[in-house]
């Protein structure tokens, strides 16, 4: 193997997406040589990924970066990176929330973390918010547990929960939850003229506005969403991105479709409910941008938050669950739902509670080769 460099990885599910996991002291320091390796481990670019371990999908073309932690409030570092399948790009401007869930796991059974008792609090600092969140992991004889009752819409069968409390990343990438200091802003989006939206950063900073603004109902599934209303959420992320000062072509504001609750058949054909939801929502994301088929977990966060704070757009839509109940967001998938307590203060809104609970595990662990050339430059 003297013309590859191995390197070990596992992979693992975690929610509804699958990621690479590779040790941060297994990837090259320098960034553009670890993004050059990171490219060529996935197949990227290739609409097919054939050439290595990518999934071909916005949603299997992911990685978690893991490493010990920099921070004495947290027992592991994670670095999120967003592999694009088309373009020789790798962004580390989000989290994924679904694979936060298997970062925990990963943890405890890399030896990151000591388990101990029935379940372990393992406190993941994510470098691309630059927050902690804590994630509550079940234990079964001293190792991550695998099988339980929790279903979650877009993954077959059940698995045991693991809970994720995104409470402490408000503001992790503008230092605010609402980062341009009103609930609503008017931007100007070319091509399509002036959007009402609400720019919320908790989980995954993201921009929301009415389905209806780009001809939409919010309950459409991703082969319904052509090109040039893909192209319009990427211009109304554009347009939030400039409103609060940051660049424009990052995949943040994560831009996000939101209507009041409506019946639709899922991907897989199940009928969801009004009754059953709060609100329906759609996603965009990646480059060159695509519809989402599940809901991040982070953003399902914001929506959630956003959805309790008066004045946004999403809380125009929400039809508001009874005290104690979650917040049950309509996605392609079916409905995922959020436990959020939010708390007015004299100096704005606190949340007091932004979790999910989703289902993970190991699925296959081994040796990935790269060409020395990618390697060396």
């Amino acid at each position: 193997m003297a013309r590859q460099v191995p390197i070990r990885f596992v992979l693992m599910r975690g929610g509804t997406s699958k990621a690479v996991f590779l040790r941060e002291s297994d990837l090259p320091a320098e960034p553009e040589a670890r993004d050059r390796v990171i490219l060529a481990l996935f197949g990227s670019p290739d609409p097919r990924q054939i050439d290595g371990l990518g999934g071909a999908d916005i949603l299997t073309s992911k990685l978690a970066i893991i490493g010990p932690p920099t921070r004495g409030d947290a027992d592991v570092d994670y670095t999120f990176a967003q592999v694009s399948v088309s373009e020789p790009h790798v962004s580390y401007a989000i989290n994924c929330g679904n694979c936060s869930a298997a970062v925990g796991v990963f943890a405890i059974e890399e030896g990151f973390v000591r388990p101990d008792g029935d379940s372990v609090s393992v406190r993941i600092h994510n470098t691309n918010t630059h927050s902690v969140f804590v994630a509550e992991v079940p234990l079964e004889e001293g190792e991550p547990a695998v099988e339980g009752d929790l279903a979650i819409d877009g993954v077959p069968g059940t698995g045991a929960p693991i809970l994720l409390d995104y409470a402490p990343t408000v503001g992790g990438a503008t230092g605010s939850l609402l980062p341009s200091g009103s609930a609503t802003d008017t931007l100007d989006v070319p091509g399509i003229g002036q959007i009402t939206a609400s720019i919320v950063d908790i989980g995954n900073l993201s921009v929301f506005f009415a389905a209806g603004a780009l001809g939409l109902r919010g309950t459409e599934l991703p082969a319904e969403l052509v090109p040039e209303t893909l192209r319009a959420f990427d211009a109304v992320k554009d347009a939030a991105a400039r409103r609060i000062g940051l660049p424009e072509g990052s995949l943040v504001p994560v831009p996000v479709a939101v209507a009041p609750p409506a019946p639709y058949a899922a991907l897989d054909g199940s009928p969801v409910a009004a009754a059953n939801l709060s609100l329906v929502a759609r996603v965009v994301g990646g480059r060159p941008p695509s519809p989402h088929k599940a809901y991040p977990g982070t953003v399902g966060v914001t929506t959630a938050v956003a959805a309790l704070l008066p004045g946004t757009v999403v809380a125009a839509a929400a039809a508001l669950p009874a005290a104690g109940e979650p917040i049950a967001i309509g996605h392609p998938s079916g409905v995922l739902p959020i436990w959020t307590r939010v708390r007015e203060t004299a100096g704005g809104w606190e949340v007091e509670q932004a979790a999910y609970a989703r289902t993970a595990r190991r699925l296959a662990e081994g040796t990935a080769y790269v060409q020395r050339g990618a390697w060396a430059g």
